[in-house]
């Protein structure tokens, strides 16, 4: 089902079970707030290691803020996530098969937190097989746990179809490719922010979030890049009240 597991004296990691907010799972309809009690127990983690100083990794595989996921319960975790701002160090998903994220922001618009989405090692949706390595803020007194960096490779299937020969190679590192000073939730928010107005460098996130992809696609411009960069704003599911 969830369970928790401390990775160090200061570190916990919480693996959540994303089908209670899963909307194809017709049970939810007899309880769509809070199916077996989970939140209630991740909220009694996160006070637990909040009173004992210890940081927090959540793990999922619907991300919160995706489609799939109810709204009430993606509401209900969103405040949960944005109380303990300070202990959740890190976030991570699936599902999307995308490598992509999503912003959580405060009641004064002030980025929070941050769920990585990362890519997938499956070719749906025509993307190439990816996976994503994260570097961690280490095991020491009073760490941080923070994400530093990630980086991500990418196994070109049009390559490794012609010469019959498959090869892994490094996609990208976030901090280098988009100059970010740190992976911190205000360093995210900024980059949302010149990928607005920097059109060449929002063109360098889409061939990362399809993995360098050969598939041939269109242009993501207009609509398209808004839906995108509202997806990215957007933590709570069907609420897009922060992409504006």
């Amino acid at each position: 089902m969830y369970y928790a597991v401390r990775i160090n004296p200061g570190l916990r990691l919480i693996s959540l079970n994303m089908n209670y907010c899963n909307t194809q799972n017709w049970w939810m309809l007899l309880n769509s707030t809070d199916p077996a009690r989970e939140l209630e127990w991740l909220v009694h983690q996160l006070q637990e290691a909040e009173l004992r100083g210890e940081k927090v990794h959540i793990i999922g595989h619907i991300p919160p803020g995706h489609s799939d996921c109810l709204p009430v319960w993606s509401a209900n975790y969103y405040r949960i996530i944005n109380r303990f701002e300070s202990t959740v160090r890190g976030q991570f998903f699936g599902h999307s098969h995308l490598d992509e994220l999503e912003v959580f922001y405060g009641d004064d618009l002030r980025p929070t937190n941050i769920a990585y989405i990362g890519p997938s090692v499956t070719s749906y949706d025509g993307v190439n097989p990816s996976y994503r390595i994260y570097s961690i803020d280490g095991n020491y007194p009073k760490s941080t746990s923070a994400v530093l960096d990630h980086e991500t490779y990418f196994l070109n299937l049009t390559e490794a179809n012609l010469f019959d020969r498959p090869t892994w190679r490094q996609s990208y590192s976030a901090r280098k490719e988009y100059g970010m000073q740190s992976l911190q939730p205000d360093q995210w928010n900024k980059l949302l922010d010149r990928f607005q107005v920097d059109d060449p460098l929002f063109q360098k996130f889409v061939r990362h979030l399809y993995h360098l992809s050969d598939f041939p696609r269109e242009v993501c411009t207009g609509e398209c890049k808004q839906e995108t960069l509202c997806r990215m704003r957007t933590a709570r599911s069907h609420d897009s009240s922060f992409c504006n």
